[in-house]
């Protein structure tokens, strides 16, 4: 046990660092922000959507409309990880029912999987976006705002267990695969027993196949991908 004499020394030492590094211009560090706090020791995806409500685990809460959690069943095999809600979600409150969910809808007929047999989330649960005149234009979400939103996908495949889980998209490929990762050269293949499923698939975010030039190859790249995630997801269940 530490002695009050020892303990008084240590507080001297904390503030004679403080003060040193004012004299020199710098600061102390920055407590990182997490949502860590605010998720619930739980695998009820229902406590976990209501918990989310109150989550103020970085920045985007406050401009934002409403959180917009995952939605899908508790045994889905197959989880599908956006990137963040867009305008739309943001109004409406759900996951994938904008311009980017039509053509995920498109995606998912077409590679023979029902959009009620998954489970659809987003890596950042708040939308991130820029005012330009009375539009709101999606911002691309920071990593600290990425870190920050982890703990809940975290949750929901802790509850979930899928046998796959895929990647749509750089910012849902780097939160839960690391920086590195590149979704062109990733995609097409399995990644095996990861720490969030026995099966990961990267692949785009439908958004791009609305923007790119040659966006009949990305939506067929999307069918592709995600045909290899229900094999993956069969194999395991």
């Amino acid at each position: 046990m530490e002695r009050i004499g020892d303990l008084s020394v240590a507080l001297r030492h904390a503030r004679s660092e403080s003060e040193r590094l004012k004299r020199r211009g710098g600061t102390l560090p920055k407590a990182t922000k997490s949502a860590a706090p605010f998720v619930p020791n739980t695998r009820d995806l229902g406590r976990l959507h209501d918990a989310a409500a109150s989550c103020r685990g970085c920045d985007l809460y406050a401009r934002a409309t409403q959180v917009v959690f995952g939605e899908g069943p508790k045994r889905a095999t197959v989880v599908l990880v956006g990137e963040q809600p867009g305008d739309v979600e943001d109004v409406r409150g759900r996951p994938f029912v904008g311009p980017a969910g039509a053509v995920l809808d498109r995606v998912l007929e077409a590679a023979g999987l029902e959009r009620d047999d998954v489970y659809l989330t987003n890596a950042v649960k708040h939308f991130s976006f820029e005012e330009r005149g009375k539009r709101r234009i999606h911002k691309k979400p920071r990593t600290s705002e990425m870190r920050a939103c982890r703990p809940w996908i975290e949750a929901e495949l802790r509850a979930i267990k899928p046998a796959c889980v895929v990647c749509m998209g750089s910012t849902a490929a780097q939160s839960l695969l690391g920086p590195d990762v590149r979704v062109m050269q990733a995609r097409g293949k399995v990644l095996k027993d990861t720490t969030w499923a026995p099966a990961v698939v990267v692949t785009v975010h439908p958004s791009a196949v609305l923007r790119a030039d040659d966006g009949e190859e990305l939506f067929k790249m999307l069918v592709n991908d995600l045909k290899i995630a229900k094999k993956a997801s069969r194999k395991r269940s």
